[in-house]
């Protein structure tokens, strides 16, 4: 598995840029990063302004005196390291630098985010030779790292990682299971599946950085094989319903709202507390001042629980009030929750006992031992 280091070849790079003799590189990074950073945000533009950028660079580094008995490998590292330096510096403004990116950044994250409540990996149709929950980990580990990264190499790393993790599990199925190799038809649900498992963030902007700013001769070959199919991926489960999957649509439906009752935030809480308050004040000078500031600090931002932190000594009469109305609150989303559950339990197993039923009705458990009992 291959890891994104700081030294090489960036490190390698920043010492020839010192050089007395790179300066007119340096201006014309410089200039180039200064224009590019005070211009209107426009992705698609950008991207190509920023690859031409490099292939000029790329023209201007190989004929310069620093670079005249250099390797190919040397002149490629440079140039890697030409762009982990710029795309670290315009990172700011060219990540997830529209608002209908974060919105598909937010979308993407919360669908995940119901599809990990139920989602099994029989529903992506993944045979049971290829399920491996300690590869699926270490997959999945590598895929949450993309965003700590702002080049788009490292990015790419963390994708290129993921995805030889996956493929040296079909490898090993196909020797040790005797499974035949489906190719991508195997490769891609496991990477859908290990996708919805880690749900990396920001996916849709991270893949649409490296697409825009990794330097197009990079992505090719195996780069490109595993990039193409986490856009594919990403597109999948953007698009994913119950025809999707394995699963009959009422049970999909079922889930997903199962799900979004279980991750529903209770935004209605604080307004409601403090309409109810006005008897409260009129007994009680009101609730203490410390919960009260944890009251506001939650509600700009954060969790609508505001006594989760709080102690004993810290509450007063005037809290009585609010802690009973949350209480209420949390124990109607309970009670509505294990009632969506159980009415879910009971159609699966409704389900499961109808495709068992003979058509005379009997079960085929029961015909199965009744033949043996004759044979």
């Amino acid at each position: 598995m291959e890891t994104v280091t700081h030294s090489s070849p960036f490190d390698s790079f920043l010492d020839r840029m010192r050089n007395p003799a790179s300066l007119d590189l340096v201006r014309s990074i410089k200039s180039f990063i200064v224009s590019f950073s005070y211009t209107a945000s426009n992705p698609e533009t950008d991207g190509k302004r920023i690859q031409e950028f490099f292939q000029t660079m790329e023209d201007a580094i190989r004929d310069h005196p620093l670079w005249a008995s250099s390797s190919d490998d040397e002149t490629d590292n440079a140039l890697e390291g030409l762009e982990k330096y710029v795309m670290t510096k315009l990172h700011s403004r060219t990540f997830a630098s529209t608002p209908e990116d974060v919105k598909i950044d937010a979308e993407i994250s919360e669908k995940i985010s119901l599809l990990q409540t139920f989602l099994r990996p029989q529903h992506l149709d993944i045979p049971s030779a290829l399920q491996n929950e300690a590869a699926w980990l270490l997959a999945e580990k590598e895929l949450k790292k993309i965003n700590a990264f702002k080049a788009p190499r490292e990015k790419l790393l963390c994708i290129i990682n993921c995805s030889r993790v996956i493929n040296n599990l079909l490898l090993n199925a196909s020797i040790s299971e005797d499974h035949v190799p489906g190719g991508a038809d195997d490769f891609l649900p496991v990477l859908i599946y290990v996708t919805i498992k880690a749900n990396p963030p920001q996916l849709h902007s991270n893949l649409k950085f490296i697409q825009l700013y990794r330097r197009q001769s990079k992505l090719v070959s195996e780069a490109a094989y595993y990039l193409t199919n986490l856009v594919s991926a990403k597109s999948f489960i953007v698009d994913l319903n119950a025809k999707s999957l394995s699963i009959e649509e009422s049970e999909f439906m079922e889930s997903m709202e199962a799900a979004r009752l279980v991750n529903r935030v209770p935004q209605e809480t604080v307004t409601t507390n403090d309409k109810r308050s006005i008897f409260g004040k009129l007994m009680d000078p009101g609730p203490s001042t410390l919960v009260h500031v944890k009251t506001q600090t939650n509600v700009n931002g954060g969790s609508n629980y505001p006594y989760m932190e709080a102690e004993a000594g810290e509450l007063t009469v005037g809290d009585v009030e609010k802690l009973l109305s949350l209480y209420k609150d949390i124990v109607t989303k309970y009670t509505s929750l294990c009632n969506t559950v159980r009415h879910l339990s009971v159609s699966r197993t409704q389900r499961h006992d109808e495709l068992l039923r003979e058509p005379n009705g009997t079960h085929k458990d029961t015909c199965s031992k009744e033949t043996e009992k004759r044979s």
